[in-house]
């Protein structure tokens, strides 16, 4: 593996504050965004295109992805599950984005109000719509489930294809509520990988049994270089009961940095971009 090039894609802005019980402002979000980018992140999802009156944390994510900071260095990217949050996104200004479909039928119904096939389809009939957006995708509850208990690798292989049918080069896979040992994780990617050798595959961890880092480190034996987290290890899904926090980004960092696999980050930076996020969320709760 090339050591130099692992990605961290933080998630805060998005995965993170939809979990709160509060709003943060989009003026607080654009400063977050940009501490981020000062300490270093290459990769940061900002927003989430979603109905607001279901997740009202998202609201304003058209005023926050056209005003955030640009940065040679910085990709940004937003997420959309339907149709609808596609066009929103791509009309806001957004030059990535990642459509996000659930591997369980539980979690689709709960998530989007509809089934896998449903969700995927809708989705797929708008994506040639937009050549100039970068499309990646996201496979919710690839491993585990809250409704549908564990997902079989062989389960994500219809969604797989389609999705690189589209044209989709890089398949994220979250393990939503955090409960997949390292080694279903590996099993996964393993049937995943020999299906689609030339896919990227990248990895979105929840950690409920402090097990993140070493699911990471099995991926990272196996090429895996690319991984969500959230400064501060905020998040979860609302829509999956028993949901946990986002591998930390400042964990994982350090856990890199450790092995001696660089990242570009700046751990010192990262701290002052998390005391941020901690002060946004107290202003937010004391306007609530």
């Amino acid at each position: 593996m090339d050591q130099t090039a692992v990605i961290l894609t933080d998630v805060v802005l998005r995965d993170g504050l939809q979990d709160e019980p509060v709003v943060v402002s989009v003026h607080d979000r654009l400063a977050l965004a940009g501490a981020l980018a000062a300490a270093g992140l290459r990769s940061i999802e900002a927003a989430s295109f979603v109905n607001p009156n279901r997740v009202p944390q998202m609201s304003g994510a058209e005023e926050l992805v056209a005003a955030l900071p640009h940065k040679d260095s910085v990709r940004y990217s937003a997420l959309a599950l339907n149709a609808r949050g596609i066009a929103r996104a791509a009309a806001a200004g957004a030059e990535e984005i990642t459509v996000v479909t659930s591997a369980s039928q539980g979690h689709s119904q709960a998530n989007s109000g509809r089934s896998v096939d449903d969700a995927l389809a809708d989705v797929a009939d708008v994506v040639a719509e937009y050549p100039s957006v970068t499309f990646a995708a996201g496979i919710a509850t690839a491993f585990v489930c809250p409704f549908d208990g564990e997902i079989a690798p062989e389960a994500l292989l219809p969604l797989t294809r389609r999705f690189t049918e589209l044209g989709v080069t890089r398949i994220g896979l979250a393990d939503t509520i955090g409960t997949a040992a390292p080694e279903q994780v590996v099993r996964t990617l393993d049937v995943l990988r020999s299906t689609h050798p030339d896919t990227e595959f990248s990895l979105h961890l929840h950690n409920a049994h402090g097990q993140a880092l070493r699911t990471v480190d099995a991926a990272l034996e196996l090429g895996i270089t690319r991984f969500d987290s959230a400064a501060g290890g905020y998040g979860g899904c609302p829509f999956a009961p028993g949901a946990h926090g986002n591998i930390a980004t400042e964990d994982l960092v350090a856990h890199l940095h450790s092995r001696g696999i660089p990242t570009g980050i700046d751990e010192s930076a990262l701290a002052d971009a998390i005391t941020l996020v901690k002060q946004a969320l107290t202003r937010a709760r004391t306007l609530t």
